[in-house]
């Protein structure tokens, strides 16, 4: 979701007070509520049978209902549970194995019987996710699970990150892709388009990222899983069980074992291929209100309320979570250690991650450190409306620097570079607006103290809110609003496409040799577009899947994203940690803006970061015209210019004085 973009699904919520509840001033006696955190939370089996154990600490009854099938027919057995006002639990047992049976809980409130519900913490689930599974979890580990292991990182900015939905990196005909739209579109190995290039995971491969970020996985709402055929998409930020994957992605989702075992064989696909996996989770709300699963077995506990007992809604879907209420905060916690413990997942990327409380955030990045230490967490530092979390509570991107191992998205950079996300025909520095050096110049040291960046002049920050550049996620786009190549076609109409295509480049040697993360969305590197739409949450394949033929007709494009990913990788002046070394080795030309606008000229010095070249020279370009800078004398290697790139430095060489660069480019030399 992006800064105050309204989407994910929002048709598809039920708007309503809570049950017609009014829980506005249910605070205190929420924060009275025992909780628990057993791993038992709601199922488990052992020899001695099947136990379920429910937290509703306000209901007057709960049963179990279990059934022979994930949909349709009658239960076969109902079992009353059993209260304990100790740490607000329901529990009920049976003496054997239910391995293949469903299972749903009902809870009575107020003397009123609500629906049937799977629980909170389903991990297997029916078709539709309407009824938990009861699986034996080892038999759904593909061949060598217990050896499988992420990349090793060592700082989190040496990742780089590439956003994929499912449905977007295979469906297209062009693909070469068997499992068009599947976990298993990963797993196929050679695959290419009807054009000969390589695609799917040796795309990935031949590219050079180090982490793939992937659209929600876990079983959300919008998609009818007994109808696959109707093709229907969706972005999946319209979450319905948050601890099992989504169905739509499995070959076969009648049947619960099937989703786990290919989501792994993905995962394991990946890692076998040094590619790590990020999951984009999205605890901040859910698809429905009173009929979500939260709401069902606990009513008014997991949200937020307006002081007339609506819902608050942060999300701008319908509804925001009250991470600040301690149950909360534990399954906010506990979900995502599950996932990266079951599942082997190297990172989560937390929407509206400001919607949740700064303490809970730091527990999440603590418990999963010591779960697995490379996993990078980050997310989205905004919410898309008001809370009644007070301000210096959010996990905002202002409030980085109190969050430990976390990170957050430089919306400074991107509407610098490219112009507004709100507006498409505005342009940005790299398209050539003047006005927006500083703020980019705010995004190339990450948003941390530097003794030559003026934070009086950003546009969107006015203070050094990060205090080191592993907090800072650099991108242009995302899967949100225009895409890139949208954007520049919107903003630049009239001029050449060769003109965007060299404005892509520059924007995106912008990311790539900034400090902070590199973020970028998939298929950008082959122009891909999403044909002018926005919001293209729940727009069909025709709008949101790559053409992967656009490989043959702009390879130069992916020839320079290529080289761009290459050189970062070999160069460690581009990935400093600290604010430290960054003010201490990352120098700024003095250029008047006023005179010169849209050009930025810096110098990495004295071995930045231990790097192998002793100085690294950084132009920009976003002006229409030529621009003209003075390099001082020397012997130096030519690695990028007018649109070129040679990460070894082999395009030419250059003694210094007057560079005239090309519009919309870049200059990067060494020695």
């Amino acid at each position: 979701m992006a800064t105050a973009t309204i989407f994910a699904g929002a048709s598809l919520l039920t708007f309503s007070s809570c049950n017609n509840k009014n829980y506005a001033n249910f605070d205190d006696r929420f924060a009275e509520y025992p909780t628990y955190s057993g791993s038992d939370l709601e199922l488990s089996v052992d020899n001695s049978g099947t136990h379920f154990r429910l937290w509703s600490p306000e209901t007057d009854k709960a049963e179990v209902n279990i059934y022979d099938e994930g949909s349709g027919g009658e239960p076969v057995m109902t079992i009353p549970m059993e209260f304990h006002k100790e740490n607000g639990t329901w529990t009920a047992s049976v003496p054997e194995q239910l391995y293949g049976k469903f299972y749903t809980f009902r809870v009575q409130s107020d003397g009123r019987w609500l629906d049937e519900t799977p629980g909170v913490w389903a991990k297997a689930v029916g078709v539709n996710g309407k009824r938990a599974a009861i699986i034996d979890f080892s038999l759904t580990n593909p061949d060598g699970w217990e050896n499988d292991r992420g990349p090793e990182v060592k700082n989190f900015t040496d990742v780089i990150v590439y956003e994929m939905h499912h449905r977007d990196f295979s469906m297209h005909p062009s693909s070469g892709i068997e499992n068009k739209g599947k976990f298993l579109a990963l797993t196929e190995k050679d695959t290419k388009s009807l054009l000969g290039d390589k695609t799917g995971i040796e795309h990935l491969k031949e590219l050079g990222i180090t982490h793939v970020h992937i659209l929600p996985s876990y079983d959300y709402n919008s998609v009818d899983e007994t109808r696959l055929q109707d093709n229907v998409y969706n972005w999946g930020y319209d979450p319905q069980n948050y601890n099992s994957p989504e169905g739509s992605y499995s070959t076969n989702p009648e049947d619960p074992s099937v989703r786990i075992r290919e989501m792994k064989e993905m995962i394991k696909s990946l890692h076998d291929e040094g590619i790590g996996v990020i999951m984009d989770v999205v605890y901040n709300h859910t698809a429905e209100n009173d009929g979500s699963n939260f709401s069902l077995t606990a009513p008014g506990y997991y949200y937020r309320h307006r002081e007339d007992g609506s819902y608050s809604d942060a999300s701008g879907c319908g509804n925001e979570t009250a991470s600040e209420r301690r149950q909360m905060s534990e399954y906010i916690v506990n979900s995502v250690k599950y996932w990266a413990d079951e599942y082997h997942i190297d990172g989560f990327r937390f929407d509206l991650m400001a919607i949740h409380d700064i303490e809970t955030m730091n527990r999440v990045a603590k418990e999963l450190k010591e779960i697995n230490p490379d996993i990078f967490v980050y997310g989205e530092g905004w919410t898309a409306g008001d809370s009644p979390l007070p301000v210096e509570r959010r996990a905002l991107k202002e409030n980085v620097a109190r969050m430990q191992d976390i990170a957050v998205f430089s919306d400074d950079l991107r509407d610098a570079v490219k112009g507004h996300f709100t507006d498409a025909s505005d342009r940005g520095f790299a398209t050539g607006k003047p006005g927006n050096e500083e703020t980019v110049k705010i995004g190339i040291v990450a948003a941390t103290a530097h003794p030559q960046v003026d934070y009086s002049k950003g546009n969107n920050s006015k203070f050094a809110y990060a205090s080191s550049p592993e907090m800072i996620v650099n991108y242009v786009s995302c899967h949100d609003d225009l895409s890139l190549t949208d954007k520049l076609r919107h903003s630049m109409q009239g001029e050449p496409e060769q003109n965007m295509l060299e404005a892509a480049k520059l924007a995106q040697t912008i990311v790539f040799t900034s400090q902070g993360t590199p973020f970028m969305f998939a298929g950008e590197e082959i122009f891909r577009d999403k044909k002018g739409v926005h919001n293209s949450y729940n727009k069909p394949d025709s709008i949101n899947a790559i053409d992967w033929a656009n490989k043959s007709k702009y390879r130069d494009q992916f020839d320079y994203y290529k080289g761009l990913i290459t050189l970062r990788k070999a160069h460690p002046a581009f990935r400093m940690t600290s604010a430290e070394d960054i003010a201490k080795h990352l120098v700024f030309d003095e250029i008047d803006s006023e005179k010169t606008p849209n050009l930025i000229s810096y110098t990495l010095k004295d071995h930045a970061n231990g790097d192998q070249w002793e100085e690294i020279r950084v132009v920009f370009n976003g002006a229409s015209k030529p621009q003209s800078v003075n390099i001082p004398s020397g012997q130096w290697k030519i690695v990028a210019m007018n649109g070129k790139i040679d990460p070894e430095g082999n395009l030419g060489t250059s003694k210094g004085g007057e560079i005239t660069l090309n519009p919309y480019s870049a200059l990067i030399l060494s020695k």
